[in-house]
């Protein structure tokens, strides 16, 4: 069973993004995928902005990473980028840390005026933690998603269809390079 890390970098605890990430870790999970999730605003908050790498808390969510074979990168957009939160965590990551693994941007923003935030913000930090196999991700506009008054959240159609197809692409994806050699991945 392949392995899957979403590592949010929202630092609001009922964020729009949620309908994201819980959408896909429902879809993957009932694909046969394990998935773990890292709520970075969760973790320590003295260990993240210290790097104190010798944190258990920092050492177990840098373990989902480097046992995951895909990692779904989520973040709410601030000012043109993904968040602090996740940028924090990201620094803690060893140099290698993204090697080998498929890497889906989930962001949601404002407006579309952000809608670059994946390819000229997250991309280059990717590429610094070797990451090479980079999906295009999905940029979501928060008006596309709705906090529903009894709890959780309702997506635009166009939204669900855009997710749907990327989780599956995503999904696709990572059971076609388990059939490569390791070298290639």
């Amino acid at each position: 069973m392949a392995k899957v890390v979403i590592i949010s970098g929202s630092p609001t605890p009922t964020s729009r993004l949620n309908a994201l990430m819980e959408r896909s870790q429902s879809y993957l999970q009932q694909q046969g995928f394990e998935v773990n999730t890292i709520t970075v605003a969760s973790l320590p908050a003295e260990d993240l902005i210290k790097a104190n790498w010798n944190s258990e808390e920092i050492q177990a969510a840098i373990k989902l990473v480097d046992e995951a074979e895909g990692v779904i990168l989520a973040s709410p957009v601030y000012k043109a980028a993904y968040t602090g939160v996740l940028k924090v965590f990201l620094d803690l990551l060893p140099q290698k840390g993204l090697e080998g693994k498929l890497v889906l941007p989930l962001f949601v923003g404002g407006s579309m005026a952000h809608l670059l935030s994946i390819d000229y913000a997250l991309k280059p930090i990717v590429s610094a933690l070797s990451g090479k196999h980079i999906l295009s991700g999905v940029y979501a506009v928060d008006a596309w998603i709705q906090r529903l008054e009894e709890g959780g959240y309702s997506m635009s159609e166009e939204l669900e269809e855009r997710l749907a197809r990327t989780l599956k692409e995503f999904e696709t994806v990572l059971a076609w390079r388990k059939t490569l050699p390791k070298e290639l991945v």
